[in-house]
């Protein structure tokens, strides 16, 4: 039998909102139909993890351990089928698929690992008592996963969340309601969580505003855009709850002046188009030292040409289609805007249906929009600088501070620019996507509230430090 049985993805009656038809968005085709959870069933299903939650937080460490190195292990003996529905689902390529299968497992293998981490430390005290501290599940995790990464993007909270002994509650965009959401609750069943534990409920705005405010939620965790994480946020601090925030990026790649074009061309490439350009980490602006400036746009918009747009589901291509029409027009709306605005397009700039070839634009400014905003497609913008201190200027420039990359043959010499460039994340000598389940992972400013998910993040992420005294006897006082 399939991991995925379409008659078990959902109960029966359980969600109240209306039926929703997952597609295909290279074909256009239905490939589920699911149920939307509407507001009023938030409720329900955060009072049953809450009475779930009590139990499994008791449970011995190894029994949280168990279950989660067993759902690592069911996403690689499910891959062929998982990697299926990420490819048609997502968009994604064959390896972007098998990328998302490996770190959900990491994630998982991780997760387990954290069960077992000390868990607090023993205080010196003025008093004749025992003084210590420990680390205690928050209790209910709400996590809000968006569309572009569905299976990353979701396990990396659920995971450790559960992991620590909380339940959660997650909200995966509708449009990957079954790698980002289904998926997940069919591996951790199959694992042996037990019930209660774990409640997928594929939604809206609404429905996420309802987990947001529910006064058994704690803590939140949000991943999708700036704009829609500052209306998390505020809702969460009316609250008075925590809110981990993972937002959008418009990342640069620094090219330095003693960089190897033969090796970076292929590197800035992959930053830009990979996944179609839809990742918050994607690089958004390549800034390349003047003399390098003109070989690298012809190189890189001759890469762009090279690429294999399509179908990734029923043929071997490099890029596959754009998540939706509204991307679609996203896109298209910012290459054709910065033209306008005296950008040259050196390659791509064009479309059929979903399907966007990788772009190049040359001449870029503080002011062209694909430039200036997050693109959020296969948008390669390519700016010149003549001085570390203007590539220093132009890389901190915005208002995000998401990743970083520098290309240079002297690592000393880039590590020392990456330290007057504000951002949560560095790579020198590689593009500015990557993603490993041991590395705390965030932005700043409009990217986020910093690292909150990878490696002992997640402690923090998803605990409460409770201080704790015993003594002997009653403690006197004088009165």
């Amino acid at each position: 039998m399939p991991l995925l049985d379409p008659t078990t993805w959902q109960s029966r009656g359980a969600l109240t909102g209306p039926r929703y038809t997952v597609t295909e968005p290279a074909t256009g085709d239905t490939l589920a139909t699911v149920v939307l959870a509407a507001a009023e069933d938030v409720a329900p299903a955060t009072e049953a993890a809450r009475a779930a939650q009590a139990e499994w937080a008791r449970m011995p460490h190894f029994v949280r351990a168990g279950v989660l190195r067993k759902a690592g292990d069911l996403f690689a003996a499910h891959a062929d089928e998982l990697r299926d529905w990420l490819v048609r689902e997502s968009g994604s390529i064959v390896g972007k698929a098998d990328f998302e299968l490996h770190v959900a497992a990491q994630e998982c293998y991780e997760a387990a690992a954290l069960a077992s981490r000390p868990a607090g430390q023993v205080l010196p005290s003025e008093a004749p008592r025992l003084s210590y501290t420990r680390r205690v599940p928050v209790g209910v995790v709400g996590v809000i996963s968006p569309f572009n990464a569905p299976l990353i993007l979701s396990i990396r909270s659920v995971a450790p969340a559960l992991a620590l002994g909380n339940a959660v509650v997650l909200k995966p965009d509708p449009r990957t309601a079954v790698c980002g959401g289904l998926s997940l609750a069919a591996v951790f069943a199959e694992a042996g969580l037990p019930e209660g534990l774990l409640h997928v409920l594929p939604g809206g705005a609404d429905t996420g505003a309802a987990l947001v405010a529910d006064p058994r939620v704690p803590v939140i965790s949000f991943t999708g855009s700036t704009a829609a994480g500052r209306s998390v946020g505020e809702a969460a601090g009316r609250h008075l709850k925590r809110a981990h925030l993972e937002l959008g990026g418009n990342s640069a790649l620094v090219v330095l002046e003693d960089a190897d074009l033969d090796a970076v061309i292929s590197t800035a490439a992959w930053g830009s188009f990979f996944h179609q350009g839809q990742i918050c980490m994607t690089t958004g602006r390549h800034l390349v030292h003047a003399s390098l400036y003109e070989e690298y746009v012809e190189r890189l918009a001759a890469k762009a040409e090279s690429l294999a747009v399509g179908d990734p589901h029923r043929a071997q291509v490099h890029l596959g289609p754009l998540i939706d029409d509204g991307q679609l027009g996203k896109v298209h709306g910012l290459v054709e805007a910065s033209t306008a605005a005296g950008a040259k397009l050196v390659a791509g700039g064009r479309h059929e249906r979903l399907f966007y070839r990788p772009t190049v634009l040359a001449g870029v400014d503080d002011h062209t929009p694909a430039y200036a905003e997050e693109v959020f497609g296969p948008v390669a913008p390519v700016r010149s600088f003549t001085t570390p201190d203007e590539a220093a200027a132009l890389a901190a420039a915005g208002s995000y501070g998401l990743s970083l990359g520098i290309v240079t043959r002297d690592a000393a010499r880039g590590l020392d620019l990456a330290e007057r460039i504000p951002t949560g994340i560095v790579h020198i000598n590689d593009q500015t996507v990557n993603d490993e389940a041991v590395a705390p992972f965030g932005g700043i400013a409009a990217s986020g509230t910093g690292a909150r998910f990878g490696g002992e993040a997640n402690l923090e992420a998803f605990t409460e430090l409770r201080w704790t005294t015993v003594r002997a006897d009653v403690a006197p006082y004088p009165f």
